[in-house]
């Protein structure tokens, strides 16, 4: 997908089709570009899209596929120096130390607490959920789920990134970012970009099925976030922000 800002090019997005205005906008939070929904003026799609936001000036009108150009109501709150790639394996190279990105992020709000068992049903939710990966074998997914464990919301893509913008983006535009009292759970590792977008939209809990980077570790240490990895059925190890997990 072609993402443009202001009708200048700025990102090649390597992603599975569908809720690309989601996609657009987390990925916009993330970046800091954005700060809220009413950044946006207006948002024009590819014609083929069929995409449409309740209370958002989405035209439908761009000949050519796979496009999203978004149109904002003043300056960028950080307009990136240059154009970039954002493939399927890693995320947006916009912030690249964690240095940079506390100039963008205050740390995270303390709490909530979370009862450690309800981590271990967070896996295996996210797993029966994923319709797609179930026709497919190839996607990764993000779930959004309240601290008792329930699920809220979930997003399927070829990057777990993706998953997370679009879910971040849909959160953006439901107006409940940040999300102080939300838990995210990703498939597979938590690279340093997925404790980004998370520390962007204000997460204080990521767990992933996977191991954690050396990098996200010290991410989620920088801002207070707590990060478990490994979550299996019954065990998970953290690696960040025990405190919320008595």
């Amino acid at each position: 997908m072609q993402l443009s800002l202001d009708g200048k090019p700025l990102s090649i997005v390597m992603r599975t089709p569908g809720n690309d205005i989601e996609l657009a906008l987390g990925l916009l939070l993330a970046e800091q570009v954005i700060r809220s929904v009413d950044d946006v003026r207006a948002v024009r799609i590819s014609a083929e899209a069929g995409e449409a936001e309740r209370g958002l000036d989405v035209t439908a009108d761009l000949v050519e596929s796979n496009q999203v150009d978004v149109h904002l109501r003043g300056p960028a709150g950080r307009r990136p120096e240059r154009s970039f790639l954002a493939s399927s394996a890693c995320g947006v190279c916009g912030a690249t130390t964690v240095e940079s990105l506390a100039l963008d992020f205050s740390p995270l709000a303390e709490g909530p607490v979370v009862d450690g068992r309800i981590l271990t049903t967070l896996g295996p939710t996210l797993r029966e959920q994923q319709r797609l990966f179930e026709s497919t074998g190839g996607l990764h997914a993000a779930g959004l789920f309240d601290t008792a464990g329930a699920l809220e919301l979930l997003r399927e893509d070829v990057g777990r990134h993706n998953a997370v913008d679009k879910v971040v983006g849909r959160s953006l535009l439901d107006g409940r970012i940040p999300l102080r009292r939300s838990i995210l759970a990703v498939s597979g590792r938590a690279g340093y970009e997925v404790v980004q977008k998370a520390v962007a939209a204000g997460i204080p809990v990521l767990a992933a099925v996977g191991a954690p980077s050396s990098l996200a570790v010290a991410t989620a240490q920088r801002f207070g976030m707590t990060l478990v990895g490994f979550l299996r059925d019954d065990r998970f190890n953290v690696y960040s922000g025990a405190e919320r997990l008595p």
